[in-house]
């Protein structure tokens, strides 16, 4: 709220205020039957504002502090979402889901069109504290944002960056004199975030100030000790774009010569976010975490950033808070209310040191009618596949005819896992992958978790042996094998007397031992002998899944029986997925054979992620020359290629990423394709919003197409060249047929194939010049 009494939050579609310190917890909306989001508190403290879906379209909602509807006004059937409050309270500004920015005045409802952005890049757009400008980010067609202001008097829109950077989170000082804004000169590497190459790049933003006033001065000019003629003004704690202006100062903007007057704050560029302007003045944002994690994490980095505050006495920044993964500020700029992992909320007063207090959210409770629920989750689920989905003809269905087919089947359902198997029933008219629905408030038991070994365990006579004992090859530091650290003295064919001093044979099922053990010392009496009287004792330490543990020993299994095979000469790189872990996996294993002549690249089973251009433009790498040094080592450029034969293994579990990565190894030439048709699922999800219990439904929002002008992959995957059954029954014998024939092609072709990297440099020059 302005003043920062309370807290406005949005939970299972309804609205709720919750109090830092006196007073209880308000639930405005109590409605199981509607969607209501997005909520503001008006700058002015009377009023709050919130879209609802009630009558299954969208309307902008106002009600007073008790929840007292004073006003409604009908939006539509796009999705929306609300932006920011004039300080005044008369306008706010909001968004839909084609790219649109509003205002609506909530006197008479009218709407006015902003701007609409040219690229999917986040609406950002926020009011000048007089409320006669907006600030507001737009995408290029070069995928880079650059700053506008807009003058409501004028409709007159002015670009603020120059061009040359992707720019974004403008904010207006709380006394209107400077407009505040990140930029990055290093995005362009991860603008498409579809791409694959966008990979543990790092984003570099600097924070600038843009002097609005023609004689306006720098915040950062020097302090120069002598005497003020006059007494200097308070500072003033009007509100930026998060809030009111109760000293009603204006903005005076001089719109000529406004790009000479940017200046660059002295902050490390770093990926900073949520800019805005506390009442003391300082800049508050977040310093989030880079781009990089492991196979373990799927490559996804830490989720939560810093919070840092900008002395604009001192000129320096200086961490206010750790671990924050989101802010806001209250309308006056004194209080902030911060979400830490976890959905963790705490509150504190804004100033050089933040005291955090974790905000009570023990009373936002709703009491829920099911059918009420999932009649809304039904409609909303059918609505938001008209709104999003690729194509606005629906392939060409009656989308309304389709609703009047399957919503009279909602009043027969039991359960909410029988409403997301009626919802898939009725997208699956649409006829594409990527199209699914899920989750929500589905009953489940409490789940106990086994601790595992890292170990296959075989029954001989009736007693446990370990058959397998899997290592993750020691120098991964993102697994956990428990039996293979030094010390341990396990070994494959060991028997198991005892977990824990309980005595195990073939009539138990030995896991129920291991019952709440993850992460805890379990005793393993075991011998080599098989007879008790030998056993001796080790403590390990139980894990709660193994499944990389084997996918690995799968991997290096591969790689070691091509090297073998091949005598040195035939590298092998697995890729899980084209997300995060297909990049460590490529990483790890590409370079560390790239001096290999030829490549098996095995994609079977890859589950898809990113358009995995990174790999296809370093396997496509053209040898360009080489070097020798004066003592006569060679190397060349460029330094990590494979410039012979290579072959990619695909088959029937490999889709999204893993249908687009075989397609562009073919488009652009790479080489052979083997083993069986893959899935077939390139059509893109994004931008479509969560139902109110946790469920979701992913629309299909982008699809692939060639270069050639045609629809293709979808439905239909990528056939091989070389079509290879895998024979079950040689599987279980330890033989991979697809990937003895890739080796077969790949030999075939390695000795076919003439060189393209030289070995060695040619003779000297003889002669000067030569």
């Amino acid at each position: 709220s302005p003043t920062g009494k309370r807290a406005l939050l949005t939970a299972r579609g309804d609205i709720y205020t919750v109090p830092l310190k006196d007073g209880s917890t308000r639930n405005l909306t109590r409605s199981s039957g509607a969607k209501e989001a997005t909520a503001l508190w008006s700058p002015k403290g009377d009023t709050i504002a919130y879209l609802s879906d009630a009558d299954r379209t969208w309307k902008l909602v106002l009600t007073d502090q008790a929840g007292a509807v004073t006003n409604e006004f009908g939006l539509g059937e796009d999705d929306y979402s609300l932006l920011d409050w004039a300080s005044d309270g008369s306008t706010i500004l909001y968004t839909d889901n084609h790219l649109t920015v509003w205002t609506i005045d909530l006197k008479n409802g009218d709407k006015t069109e902003v701007f609409t952005n040219e690229r999917r890049a986040g609406q950002t757009a926020v009011f000048s504290p007089d409320g006669k400008w907006i600030a507001y980010t737009k995408a290029r067609a070069n995928f880079f944002n650059d700053v506008f202001l807009f003058e409501r008097a004028s409709g007159q829109h002015t670009r603020v960056t120059d061009g040359m950077s992707h720019a974004a989170n403008p904010v207006f000082s709380r006394d209107g004199a400077y407009l505040y804004f990140g930029a990055s000169t290093n995005a362009g590497p991860t603008s498409v975030g579809l791409d694959m190459s966008t990979q543990e790049r790092p984003r570099r933003f600097g924070l600038y100030a843009a002097v609005l006033a023609a004689d306006g001065k720098s915040p950062l000019l020097p302090k120069t000790g002598d005497e003020q003629s006059t007494p200097e003004k308070p500072k003033s704690e009007t509100s930026n774009g998060d809030g009111g202006d109760e000293a009603g100062s204006d903005a005076k903007i001089d719109i000529i010569g406004l790009q000479d007057r940017v200046v660059a704050l002295p902050v490390a560029e770093r990926f900073y976010t949520n800019l805005s302007v506390a009442a003391d003045g300082s800049l508050l944002f977040v310093d989030n975490p880079q781009a990089g994690g492991s196979i373990e994490t799927n490559g996804r980095p830490p989720q939560t950033g810093e919070l840092m505050r900008f002395d604009f006495e001192e000129k320096k920044a200086k961490s206010a808070m750790a671990d924050v993964s989101d802010f806001a500020l209250s309308a006056d700029g004194k209080t902030i209310i911060v979400r830490k992992p976890g959905n963790k909320l705490v509150t504190a007063d804004v100033g050089k040191q933040l005291k955090a207090k974790p905000l009570s959210t023990a009373d936002v409770k709703a009491f829920i009618n099911p059918r009420e629920e999932w009649a809304q989750i039904f409609d909303e689920a059918w609505r938001v596949e008209k709104q999003y989905f690729y194509d606005p003809n629906m392939h060409g269905l009656d989308w309304d005819a389709i609703y009047r087919k399957y919503q009279p089947l909602v009043a027969h359902v039991a359960t909410r896992t029988e409403l997301n198997r009626l919802i898939v029933d009725m997208i699956s008219e649409l006829q594409v992958g990527h199209n699914r629905a899920g989750r929500g408030d589905l009953y489940a038991d409490k789940p106990v978790s086994i601790g595992l070994l890292g170990a296959s365990l075989r029954l001989d006579q009736n007693r446990y042996r370990f058959d397998r004992i899997f290592t993750g090859e020691n120098w991964n530091p993102f697994l956990s094998a428990p039996l293979a650290a030094p010390g341990i003295g396990v070994n494959a064919g060991d028997f198991i007397h005892a977990v824990n001093g309980a005595p195990v044979n073939g009539d138990v099922n030995i896991y129920s031992h291991f019952v709440g053990t993850v992460g805890k010392q379990v005793t393993l009496s075991v011998s080599s002998t098989g007879d008790a009287a030998d056993a001796r004792d080790v403590v390990v330490e139980p894990i709660a899944n193994d499944f990389q543990l084997r996918r690995w020993a799968w991997v290096e299994n591969n790689r070691k029986q091509i090297d073998e095979a091949s005598g040195g000469k035939v590298g092998y790189v697995y890729l899980p997925n084209t997300a995060g872990g297909g990049f460590t996996y490529f990483n790890r294993m590409f370079f560390a054979q790239s001096d290999r002549p030829a490549m098996i690249i095995d994609e079977r089973m890859n589950g898809g992620g990113q358009a995995a251009n990174y790999i296809t433009d370093i396997l496509a790498r053209e040898y360009l020359s080489g070097w020798k040094d004066r003592d006569g080592l060679t190397f060349n450029t460029p330094g990590g290629g494979v410039f012979g034969p290579k072959v990619m293994l695909i088959d029937q579990d490999a889709g999204s990423g893993g249908d687009f990565l075989p397609y562009s190894f073919r488009r652009m030439g790479i080489g052979t394709l083997i083993g069986k048709r893959t899935w077939g699922g390139l059509i893109g999800i994004s931008a479509n919003p969560p139902l109110i219990d946790g469920g979701f439904v992913t629309v299909p929002y982008f699809r692939f197409y060639t270069p050639d002008g045609e629809w293709r992959v979808e439905n239909e995957g990528v056939a091989p060249d070389i079509d290879v059954m895998l024979d079950p029954r040689l599987v279980n014998a330890g033989r991979d047929t697809q990937l003895e024939r890739a080796l077969e092609e790949v030999k075939k072709q390695l000795e076919a194939h003439e060189p393209i990297k030289r070995p060695a440099a040619p003779a000297f020059p003889t002669e000067l010049g030569g």
